[in-house]
């Protein structure tokens, strides 16, 4: 049992965590979904209740801890699907299920789970040894590495997204605003080490596009001028074909949708930090959790908004975060049109077996009456 700063620390992989006081969109515990541990978050009040010394069954998926551990355990799960299986919905149409991934362990994981792509690749988390800055040699030999991992995946790869809840060593965090709304993503791009780093990072790129398929997705961007002028200076110094998308972050972006698909690629939707700006809640302070509802009917209302607004579209814009991983989300989102998502490599088989069960009608069905929904509690009950 640990808290949420306690995670940091955490030098092995444990059979299965409960953390107390955790906030559940925030970046400790993303990075803890990606190990694969059974994780349930508790109140401080309910962690009192376990018995310390005695044997607990912690279910990951469900949420549940079970003192003692029942007789007889099922998991849930079936055989992982095999790499880059269609997932055809009873409507003809194709879901992908992709992973967001930090690494090259993760990418080998994703394939052999099932994904169809490598949706997102974190790669802020690559730093070299000493916290040195990263070089375009450094970025050759780990990108490569992964991309041998992922074979014969695409690979998605997000610019380093450095922020105040992501520190990288190589950079002081005066650089950085103490503000989950302050200066990220793209908006430390012109600033240095960063504008070197990303230099090294497009010219290794650059190389790798010649033995890999790669795309690149610029973190954070909120303005259409914004991505024009980050895409023509990322173009100058690519030689070789790479797609170009746009993560949207922020409600504006995000109303803007239609635009976006005139000068971008693709597009990814992060859900993790639109639910922050929508509730106005930090997504690392525990004490704001309860604001960062995954079951609220205006945020499936806003995401309904998005999807007819990417109309014919769709099939180029994809989901990121944990939002889609949350327990009876995914038909939801699939009601409203969603057919891409980019999700925790561990949790591909579970969301493959929900995608395999769905009735299209039902979905839909589903997907109305949760917008058409005044409180999370009406949301939770349709589930």
């Amino acid at each position: 049992m640990l808290t949420q700063t306690e995670l940091t620390a955490l030098d092995f992989k444990p059979a299965a965590i409960i953390v107390t006081g955790g906030a559940p969109f925030s970046h400790p515990m993303i990075r803890l979904l990606a190990l694969g541990v059974p994780t349930v978050l508790v109140s401080a009040q309910t962690a009192r209740h376990l018995e310390y010394g005695k044997a607990v069954f912690v279910d990951g998926l469900n949420g549940t801890i079970t003192q003692p551990p029942p007789s007889k355990v099922n998991t849930g799960l079936g055989p992982a699907p095999p790499p880059a299986a269609p997932l055809i919905l009873s409507d003809g149409s194709e879901v992908q299920l992709r992973a967001s991934i930090c690494g090259r362990e993760e990418a080998s994981q994703a394939v052999n789970h099932g994904a169809a792509a490598i949706g997102l690749v974190r790669t802020e988390f690559l730093v070299p040894d000493q916290g040195r800055i990263p070089d375009a040699a450094f970025y050759r030999s780990v990108l490569s590495a992964l991309c041998d991992a992922a074979r014969p995946l695409s690979v998605t790869l997000r610019l380093p997204d450095i922020s105040q809840d992501k520190p990288v060593p190589w950079l002081e965090q005066t650089i950085v605003a103490a503000s989950p709304l302050g200066l990220l993503g793209v908006r430390l791009f012109d600033k240095e080490p960063v504008t070197s780093v990303i230099n090294a990072f497009v010219d290794a790129v650059n190389e790798l596009a010649k033995s890999y398929s790669i795309n690149l997705l610029l973190p954070y961007v909120t303005q259409l001028e914004e991505f024009r002028y980050w895409r023509s200076v990322l173009e100058r110094r690519l030689h070789n074909k790479v797609s170009i998308g746009a993560m949207l972050e922020s409600p504006a972006a995000i109303l803007a949708l239609p635009h976006w698909f005139e000068i971008a690629d693709f597009v990814a939707i992060g859900c993790n930090d639109l639910m922050q700006c929508l509730f106005a809640a930090d997504r690392d302070i525990a004490e704001l959790s309860p604001y960062l509802d995954a079951y609220s009917p205006q945020l499936f209302l806003f995401l309904q908004q998005a999807a007819n607004a990417a109309g014919d579209h769709i099939d180029r814009l994809q989901l990121c975060g944990l939002l889609s991983q949350r327990p009876g989300v995914l038909p939801i989102l699939l009601g409203m049109g969603f057919r891409a998502f980019s999700v925790a490599p561990v949790m591909l088989p579970y969301l493959a077996q929900t995608v395999k069960q769905i009735d299209m009608a039902d979905a839909r069905a589903l997907a109305q009456q949760v917008c058409e929904a005044k409180h999370h509690h009406q949301v939770r009950e349709l589930l």
